[in-house]
């Protein structure tokens, strides 16, 4: 029963993890315009994303233009994409996987070393979803902070973390640990020992006595 608790903990963990990670695909708000030093304050902010800009007014009205050509992009952006798309499509064939070894679930009953083996190979898909999801967010992140220190960048076009990075962080965090969650309700093998065979005892033979 704890096994199966652990299981099912796991995979939930997992599953929001992975409603995370397309979320923080999906969302623009990668990077947003600082205005930390000397820069002014201006009445937009502008938003970057995997997929898209966009500029808030201060109306709260938002313009978003969607990149023009793939081969304009920097590479860092266009790994960015495949390995957040590779976490996604990762976190999907583990659902499928795990599912399939979750206790609740009826399907393999009759074979439950291969069940419990269906739902550690889950973990381990979600294992290698979340680390990737999680090497192309710090990549990113990383690449912000690095032009936002960068003395020759100009002032009113430095970037700093969005919320799509946090969100992106945090699915990652889910992911990865849903998946070790998953990885470990596989329950021990305990060590079996052969029965003891009972030896009947020999009956204390008669003695005779002699004259």
């Amino acid at each position: 029963m704890a096994s199966g608790g652990l299981q099912l903990l796991g995979f939930v963990l997992a599953f929001i993890g992975w409603i995370g990670i397309i979320i923080s695909t999906a969302l623009p708000q990668w990077k947003m315009s600082s205005y930390a030093g000397d820069n002014i304050v201006t009445a937009q902010a502008i938003y970057e994303g995997l997929w898209m800009s966009c500029v808030m007014q201060s109306t709260g009205q938002m313009q978003c233009k969607v990149y023009d050509s793939l081969l304009k992009l920097e590479g860092s952006l266009q790994a960015t994409r495949a390995l957040m798309v590779a976490g996604i499509l990762l976190g999907l064939i583990a659902i499928f996987v795990a599912v399939t070894g979750m206790k609740c679930m009826k399907c393999m009953e009759d074979d439950e070393v291969k069940k419990m083996r269906m739902a550690v190979f889950g973990g381990v898909i979600f294992l290698i979803a979340g680390f990737a999801v999680l090497v192309a967010t710090s990549w990113y992140g990383h690449r912000v902070a690095q032009d936002f220190y960068n003395p020759f960048t100009p002032i009113n076009t430095r970037y700093e973390f969005g919320q799509a990075l946090f969100i992106g962080w945090a699915a990652a965090s889910l992911t990865i640990l849903g998946g070790a969650f998953l990885c470990c309700s596989c329950p021990r093998r305990e060590t079996s020992y052969p029965p003891t065979r009972a030896y009947p005892k020999s009956a204390p033979s008669a003695g005779k006595d002699y004259v």
